[in-house]
């Protein structure tokens, strides 16, 4: 079974003639007001009307802008100018409370009841040899080459001086 699949709907219908039903609608709304203008007001000033008239109605029945029909665009333009718009932001401060001195305590109970990983992190930064069944050697990059060893003095950022051992793996 096939079934046929509607194509162009974004492309009104064309009712009457070349015009849609809304361009119709504009165009005969202002040939009805000038029809009925013509019987009330004189004739300079009924022709001053149906003239703006007229404007206003082909305007708004053909007129586009940016893919918009100009009375979506006249819509929008009224809501944006009556509707009230209020936007505020504030950045909410954030709360955080840290306990340094109850962190260091656990952190020195930790280490503390650990003797085995605090003198493997010790050798694991100052030792030149490797740590058996933990490390690879680093002679092959060597080529029978010792590592130059020098230190180096720098700051701490509360302005202390401290020496430390620089090894040059180069």
């Amino acid at each position: 079974m096939q079934v046929q699949i509607p194509q162009f709907i974004e492309i009104e219908n064309k009712i009457v003639g070349p015009l849609t039903l809304k361009q119709f609608l504009y165009l005969a709304g202002a040939g009805g007001l000038s029809f009925m203008f013509y019987f009330i007001l004189e004739f300079w000033l009924w022709l001053l009307i149906t003239s703006i008239l007229g404007a206003i109605a082909i305007a708004l029945a053909f007129i586009k802008y940016n893919g918009q029909h100009l009375p979506k665009i006249i819509s929008a333009a009224f809501n944006f100018f009556w509707k009230p718009r209020f936007y505020l932001w504030q950045r909410m401060p954030e709360e955080k409370f840290v306990l340094v001195e109850r962190q260091r305590t656990i952190l020195e109970q930790f280490l503390s009841e650990m003797p085995a990983v605090k003198k493997l992190w010790q050798d694991l930064m100052t030792t030149k040899t490797p740590i058996p069944k933990r490390e690879k050697g680093l002679k092959t990059q060597y080529w029978g080459k010792q590592p130059r060893e020098r230190f180096q003095l720098f700051r701490k950022l509360t302005g202390e001086k401290e020496i430390a051992r620089r090894i040059d793996y180069r």
